[in-house]
This record gives structure tokens, C-alpha cells and sequence, in this order.
């Protein structure tokens, strides 16, 4: 059975878009709220609950971490850059598991994996501290063989693959060559002794084909999910996707 970790920031996405002062109320009208649909992810199926704690909190805030951590029972995967400040939050929190993932103020959403090769000195001490505190820690690559011999090298025991270049060429002439690029990756991986997830521009249609990648564990999906359940509902959203995943 394949895995799914549900994503939960674009909920955060659209209360800030109205209560951005307010987000981190104790009471009141503050919606909608991530920790309660994060409840309702679990109770239709979810694996996982993922969030994004960025630098700039323009969804997920600090509180809605610590409630999702107080609160959830399956796991909490918190994503987050290679910095000092995150680096301390997370071993406060003490979530199941980290991803580390790059982050630039100007993009929309993580838009490229990780780059461990340019940043190898600040990853291997996130990495470190992580394991030393028991959190699982997987990072956020693209399948590029320097990439994740040097996930492997870390000592980070996931590497999530980013499908984000095969998701945007899904309907273009690219999308073969992305696809045997994800396989070669996840093979690789496998071989290195990592344990192989992969997340980024999943939804409902390429789901048949990225489910058909070798040794996958988990996948983490979030934009799509949250989509579909303001037509369907969050329950039909995660037990769909739940279904697709594993037929």
C-alpha cells in the first residue's frame, strides 16, 4: 500500500486571504481552519498531514504547526528551509518527519528541488541535528543522480523526488523523458538505501502513472486535493485520491 500525505497550506492559503491579522486568534471566526481539516484528511483515509512553515508565514502560521502537532494521529511532516531559525523550531516541535526543501520569498510555491550540491555544508547540518534528535528527515531533490548520491552520502533516510517538470510536461511532448528521468531517480535511491517519496503538481489524472514509479513509499499531495473538495468535499477528495493511489 502506497502512502498519502495530505498537504494542507492552501487551507492556510485562503483564511489568510481574509484574516491575515488574525490567524493566530485563540477564538472566533477565523476560517478556515488547517487543524480541522487536517482532522477530516485523517478520518477519510490520510497517512500524513504535510505542511509548509515558510519564511514569509504567508499561509501556515507558527500556531497552526503546533496545534497540528498537539492534535493529529497519524504523523506530521513539517517542510521547511535550511535555516538557523527553522532548524531550532523544528527541534523544538519534535515533528515525525522533516523535508527540507529550498525556498525563495518570490516564487508561488516550491518550484525545484533542493539544491544539496551547492548548499551541501548547510543541509549536512540540518541533517545531522535531525537525526541526532530522532525526527525523520527526507529532502526534497530533483531525480539527479549528483543529487541523491549526496542525499544518500547526508545520511537523510528519504529523499522526496520533485515531479513537479514531469507534472507541468504531462500534456506535452517532454513527458516521457520526464517520467524514465523519475524512474532512473527512484531506482537509484533504492539502491543508495533511501527510502523513496515524491510530491509536487500530483492530481487525479497523472496519479495513474506516478503511483507505476518503482520502490515509492509515499506520495505528498495538497493543491489538488484541496481543489477538488470545494466541489466535492474533503472526504471524497482524500478517499479518491486514497483509492487512485492504491487501485
Amino acid at each position: 500500500m502506497l502512502l498519502l500525505g495530505v498537504n494542507i497550506d492552501h487551507c492556510a492559503t485562503v483564511r489568510q486571504a481574509r484574516y491575515r491579522a488574525a490567524a493566530g486568534a485563540e477564538v472566533g471566526n477565523v476560517e478556515p481552519d488547517p487543524v480541522a481539516l487536517a482532522l477530516l484528511c485523517e478520518k477519510a483515509g490520510a497517512d500524513g498531514i504535510t505542511v509548509h512553515l515558510r519564511e514569509d508565514r504567508r499561509h501556515i502560521q507558527d500556531r497552526d504547526v503546533h496545534r497540528l502537532r498537539e492534535t493529529i494521529r497519524t504523523r506530521l511532516n513539517l517542510e521547511m528551509a535550511c535555516t538557523p531559525a527553522m532548524t531550532a523550531f523544528a527541534l523544538a516541535l519534535k515533528p515525525a518527519f522533516v523535508c527540507l526543501v529550498p525556498e525563495s520569498r518570490e516564487e508561488v510555491t516550491t518550484e525545484g528541488g533542493l539544491d544539496v550540491a551547492q548548499h551541501r555544508d548547510k543541509v549536512a547540518r540540518v541533517t545531522d541535528a535531525m537525526n541526532a534528535a530522532g525526527i525523520k528527515t527526507s529532502l526534497f531533490i530533483d531525480a539527479d543522480p549528483r543529487q541523491i548520491e549526496l542525499a544518500a552520502e547526508l545520511g537523510a533516510p528519504f529523499v522526496e523526488l520533485h515531479t513537479g517538470a514531469y507534472a507541468n510536461s504531462f500534456h506535452g511532448p517532454g513527458r516521457a523523458a520526464e517520467f524514465a528521468r523519475l524512474i532512473a531517480g527512484a531506482k537509484q535511491a533504492h539502491a543508495a538505501g533511501l527510502v523513496v517519496n515524491a510530491g509536487h503538481g500530483i492530481n487525479y489524472v497523472n496519479i495513474a502513472e506516478v503511483r507505476t514509479l518503482p520502490h515509492l513509499h509515499e506520495l505528498n499531495i495538497g493543491h489538488s486535493i484541496v481543489s477538488r473538495a470545494l466541489f466535492t468535499g474533503i472526504d471524497e477528495a482524500v478517499r479518491t485520491m486514497k483509492r487512485l493511489l492504491n487501485p
